[in-house]
């Protein structure tokens, strides 16, 4: 099994950005970003290239790909 972990929350904080904000500036609820925060919600492969674009990563950069042993 592959889990995904993320790196938004300290993306955000870093740029000093509010949950609000971020989820403005992305075009989503803030509630979504609540959930991709928590690890409870996997965006789609566009949403998931506008958070990498918007914090100036690559997918890879933002996005923690594990395989469970």
């Amino acid at each position: 099994m592959i889990f995904i972990k993320n790196l938004i929350e300290e993306l955000r904080r870093e740029r000093g950005l509010t949950q609000a904000a971020l989820a403005e500036m992305l075009g989503v609820s803030r509630q979504t970003v609540i959930s991709l925060e928590g690890g409870r919600y996997n965006p789609s492969i566009a949403l998931a290239h506008k958070i990498a674009a918007g914090f100036s990563k690559t997918i890879e950069e933002v996005f923690i790909f594990e395989e469970e042993n």
